[in-house]
């Protein structure tokens, strides 16, 4: 991997945290809840001022970061296409828009710019799919549906993300989108639950992080890796036959791998694929196979959703497509060198298993699986039960060689969310808890909806702040990735050095906040922060070496909480 660019910022960030490391050590617990696909003006963007700090969000968007462009990079759309069936027009919205600036026109209801998302699919709304049921591309049409107010899914892939960013323009989200319009939505903040509650003059302290970004460009898959280790995985001795086998992608001139609605490619044969694009001079590389173009990142880097070589996995009998397992250290192997105890909690993590005396077992006793959301698998002799909205590739120790199946690193580290509550009411959390909610409760767009899913983030939140462990525990909560959702603050790049960067972020700008009971008055923290922010935190409390280069570059959240004992002089 390429070595980080920006020197001055790396050495600045490292300056920051010595000095403000210290207050960490007054926190016996670190808990971080990892949600999933939203972008911080998606969800945060409407949160206004916190203690008369202002939060960055969608009233500080200018145009120059707002204003979508077609893929000349020039052209501004009159309007925004939308393909979400609740949002189409001319129905079941009546077209206020014509859009002739390409060769193709098109009516909307949606002039080029953010919208309220709640103002068309309200939280009441029957718009969600059965989870359990067939999958809806443009969403479920108003009344044919479950409860909740869904959108369609978006977009969110490593190469696509970097055209959308358009080198911190933030203004190609819309053109390289599957969703189209859909990337300009946002929802009303202060109707969201977790905004609800940290407003109860009852709730503890928080403090929000406005300029956080996801680690690394893309989906889940990987910014899950450089949430444990700080860095991307390689896929040793990859299939390089051009079958469906071969898990390279190949791009065009613009490092686009696909066509979207708004989106033409300049070339054919283009393959949006686990693995980066093959180099130029690869002689693995297929005859009918683009390289990678230069400055585009290439070689076996897996980037995109890639299945763990070791059950659970959503291909058990390919072995050509799955990762063999992964050996470099990872944070839990930093943590338990050093003694400290911790744990990966993940919804739905027993049944996947098979764990039938696990406290998340929910699948009864008998031969087969009980829970009518199961997705039945028998698995080394063993009944499986993983719920049909359990995701695998969120599960990230599980792609280590360290956690495989049978090891007693895996039994006492991987553990179902039902354990995380349980030792929550009984105040015995371990030291550090990474804390992952199923599907169905992570507010990923498409196959979730938001309310639902800040609700459990709620009550996540509260298990811990009302038990015996809540007096010295530090929440952080923060977002995978962007989901594919526009953001008007560019990442740090080559061409905004606020912070450190290098090929594969960071990425677009998500929500983060931190929560305390600790804490004595809330606050807004405006220091640059990416997802190993959360390591060099979690590194700074209990002394540990960095994973990567990124981890010991970045400035510590640690500044998140510097912010709260300023602001508590400031009124003093």
């Amino acid at each position: 991997m390429k070595k980080l660019i920006s020197l001055a910022a790396t050495t600045a960030a490292m300056a920051v945290s010595e000095a403000y490391a210290g207050s960490i050590h007054e926190y016996g617990h670190i808990i971080v809840i990892y949600q999933e696909n939203r972008s911080f003006d998606n969800l945060y963007g409407l949160w206004g001022s916190v203690n008369g700090k202002q939060v960055n969000g969608l009233s500080f968007a200018d145009a120059a970061h707002t204003k979508q462009v077609r893929a000349d990079g020039v052209t501004p759309y009159n309007c925004l296409l939308q393909d979400d069936v609740n949002l189409a027009s001319p129905s079941p919205l009546a077209k206020t828009c014509t859009d002739n600036t390409g060769p193709t026109s098109f009516d909307s209801a949606f002039a080029n710019a953010p919208f309220k998302i709640d103002d068309y699919i309200a939280s009441t709304d029957t718009t969600c799919p059965n989870p359990y049921g067939a999958f809806a591309a443009n969403g479920v049409l108003k009344g044919a549906g479950l409860a909740g107010g869904c959108t369609r899914d978006l977009v969110h892939r490593f190469y696509n993300e970097q055209y959308q960013l358009n080198g911190g323009r933030q203004n190609r989200y819309v053109t390289a989108s599957d969703a189209a319009g859909l990337a300009m939505g946002y929802y009303d903040t202060t109707k969201l639950p977790l905004y609800q509650y940290l407003h109860d003059r009852r709730a503890p302290n928080y403090v929000i992080a406005d300029n956080f970004f996801q680690a690394a460009f893309g989906g889940s898959f990987l910014n899950h890796q450089w949430l444990i280790a700080a860095r991307t995985p390689v896929f040793v001795n990859p299939t390089t036959d051009g079958t469906g086998n071969d898990l390279h992608s190949v791009v065009d001139a613009n490092g686009m791998p696909t066509n979207t609605p708004l989106y033409s490619p300049t070339a054919t044969g283009l393959r949006d694929k686990a693995l980066t694009a093959y180099c130029a001079g690869d002689s693995r590389k297929p005859a009918s196979f683009a390289a990678a173009p230069a400055g585009v990142v290439c070689g076996d880097y897996a980037v995109n959703t890639t299945q763990p070589w070791a059950w659970p996995n959503s291909s058990p009998t390919n072995d050509a497509v799955r990762l063999p397992p992964l050996t470099y250290p990872t944070i839990g192997d930093r943590l338990s060198d050093k003694g400290v105890t911790w744990a990966w909690f993940s919804g739905g993590w027993d049944n996947a298993e098979g764990n039938k005396s696990g406290l998340g077992w929910t699948n009864g006793n008998g031969g087969s699986c009980a829970d009518p959301h199961a997705n039945p698998q028998t698995i080394g002799g063993v009944l499986r039960c993983p719920d049909k909205n359990f995701q695998y590739h969120h599960q990230a120790f599980n792609y280590f060689l360290k956690y495989a199946p049978g090891t007693a690193a895996r039994g006492e580290h991987l553990q179902d969310e039902a354990n995380f509550f349980d030792a929550a009411a009984r105040g015995r959390l371990p030291q550090v808890s990474l804390v992952k909610p199923l599907g169905s409760d992570n507010e990923h767009p498409g196959y979730t909806d938001e309310t639902d899913g800040s609700s459990h983030l709620v009550k996540l939140v509260k298990a811990i702040v009302e038990g015996p462990n809540g007096h010295d525990t530090l929440i952080v909560i923060t977002y995978d990735e962007f989901g594919g959702a526009w953001d008007h603050v560019p990442p740090p790049s080559v061409t905004n050095p606020v912070g450190p960067y290098d090929v594969w972020g960071p990425g677009t700008r998500v929500p983060a906040i931190l929560i305390s009971k600790k804490l004595h008055h809330s606050g807004v923290d405006h220091a640059p922060h990416d997802t190993t922010s959360i390591l060099k935190l979690i590194e700074e409390r209990f002394r540990l070496a960095p994973l990567g280069a990124r981890d010991a570059a970045v400035k510590s959240l640690s500044s998140a909480l510097k912010d709260a004992r300023d602001h508590e002089h400031d009124r003093d």
